[in-house]
């Protein structure tokens, strides 16, 4: 390995990278709810078009037909609006539209150059921008310290930035998108079957193990309550945590969770802060506790529970 690789490799190059990433990450976690969004309502508007499906429905026809033309009119504003993409279009103020210029999307020394303000029009951007760019630097350092200079590190470093976009847009929305929960998953146990994290049947148990606990308790609760107390996401977020860590790790995590959820649950609504619905989202609380797993190290952790 020539220096220069093992430099990049080094917390110093990983944490200049996750500075970067983190970046990128702001755009994800910005616009894949807005993706989905739109997804989902073309698809609502096309199933609704369809008149004869609205009245085998048992509606009648008249308000059949008045919500097959809504639909139809929501399908052509849908069409109207511009292309969005991750990488379309290029950044931009949301208040005033002014494209930002390549030095103010510069990771952290754009906001902090700018004062946390559009050049434009002045608007304060939220510092969460800058949070989550500096939060990815400092893991992808923090990878590089654990893991050493060595190729496998950045893929942990994906795992850790998988976990906090999939932690960021779960706490704005409540939604663990499949776009990135099934990749982390099939991604986990890909690293397990070539050999570079843990044995493929601790992964496949864990992935096992870690869906249906989550999806049993699921269940118990609905069917005592008969409301939902979580949603599938959380269920395949754990699943892929459990491929990547193991089947050991997945009561370590879920505990880990639950404790700190309920801290930040009751601070919550000790503070009135509380969203619509009185609850807390369980993904970022899953995330976490899979970070704290992966830089404890698995013997640590069952050292701490008295397992070992």
């Amino acid at each position: 390995m020539t220096q220069e690789i093992e430099w990049l490799l080094s917390p110093y190059g990983l944490g200049i990278l996750g500075l970067c990433i983190g970046s990128f990450l702001n755009v994800v976690v910005h616009r894949l709810p807005l993706m989905l969004e739109r997804q989902w309502l073309g698809d609502a508007a096309a199933q609704l078009s369809n008149s004869p499906d609205l009245q085998r429905s048992g509606l009648p026809k008249t308000p059949a037909d008045k919500l097959a033309a809504a639909a139809q009119d929501l399908a052509l504003h849908l069409d109207k609006l511009p292309r969005l993409g991750i990488a379309t279009p290029r950044s931009r103020c949301p208040q005033c539209g002014h494209q930002l210029a390549w030095h103010e999307n510069l990771p952290l020394v754009g906001w902090l150059r700018l004062g946390g303000r559009c050049s434009a029009c002045k608007t304060r951007i939220s510092a969460r921008y800058p949070i989550i760019e500096l939060l990815t630097g400092l893991l992808f350092a923090a990878i590089g310290w654990r893991f050493g200079a060595q190729p496998l590190s950045l893929m942990w470093c994906a795992f850790a930035a998988c976990l906090l976009a999939l932690a960021a847009i779960d706490w704005d929305t409540t939604l663990l998108p499949d776009s990135l929960n099934q990749p982390l998953l099939w991604a986990g146990l890909l690293a397990a079957l070539l050999g570079w994290t843990i044995a493929l049947d601790q992964a496949l148990i864990g992935a096992l193990v870690g869906y249906l606990s989550l999806w049993s308790v699921y269940w118990l609760f609905k069917l005592t309550t008969g409301k939902e107390g979580m949603g599938y996401g959380d269920f395949k977020l754990l699943a892929a945590l459990g491929a990547w860590l193991g089947w050991q790790m997945i009561l370590p995590i879920v505990l880990g969770a639950s404790v700190i959820g309920a801290i930040v649950g009751i601070a919550m609504k000790m503070s009135s802060s509380l969203r619509e619905g009185r609850y807390v989202p369980f993904g970022p609380f899953l995330a976490g506790g899979g970070l704290v797993v992966l830089f404890a190290g698995s013997e640590r952790v069952l050292a701490w529970l008295g397992w070992a």
